[in-house]
């Protein structure tokens, strides 16, 4: 029987377990052996990070070819409108081509929403809004350059779920185990 761990990542860890000593790792947080995380979430990024001992499930969950659908949600710079939302919808143009269709709506900030640590910065003269994005594909900092791409900035990611799996009931720098 193989194992998922769901990991609530925070914001500065590393997703490997070797240390780098300069940043926390999985290590800090998963004293398991015999699991790797199936993906990888950038260091400034949190949320949703699956840990598993099966191979052919690790490779499940990250080739690009089952495009398990990735949800996140993204604090960005300002109120993007109807158009923006719907370019993220239809697709944006990056320097490494166009990112495929993805599903883009606003969102109300998540009500028992973890403190960041450090807080966001805050700029009195600029509001932020949270949206929900769903992309079927996984390139370096994507979402980021997406939102980017449309005039709004990230100031906070979070994944909240991969597939069928969310971070419902984890806290921040918590995991839960199950069985696949």
């Amino acid at each position: 029987m193989s194992h998922i761990l769901l990991f609530n990542k925070p914001y500065g860890v590393i997703c490997q377990f070797s240390r780098d000593g300069m940043h926390p790792t999985l290590a800090d947080y998963i004293q398991l052996p015999d699991v790797y995380p199936a993906g990888r979430l950038d260091t400034d990024s949190e949320g949703l990070l699956m840990l598993t001992d099966d191979g052919k499930l690790q490779h499940r969950i990250t080739d690009p070819r089952h495009k398990l659908p990735k949800t996140y949600w993204v604090q960005i710079e300002g109120v993007p409108d109807e158009a923006a939302l719907q370019h993220l919808r239809d697709g944006v143009r990056l320097k490494d081509g166009m990112t495929l269709p993805a599903e883009a709506q606003l969102m109300t900030e998540p009500a028992d929403l973890w403190p960041r640590d450090p807080p966001v910065r805050f700029r009195k003269n600029i509001p932020t809004s949270w949206i929900a994005l769903t992309i079927r594909e996984g390139r370096n900092r994507q979402v980021r350059r997406m939102t980017a791409a449309v005039g709004f900035p990230t100031l906070r990611l979070i994944r909240y779920s991969i597939g069928e799996w969310t971070l419902d009931g984890i806290a921040s720098g918590k995991w839960l185990k199950n069985n696949a």
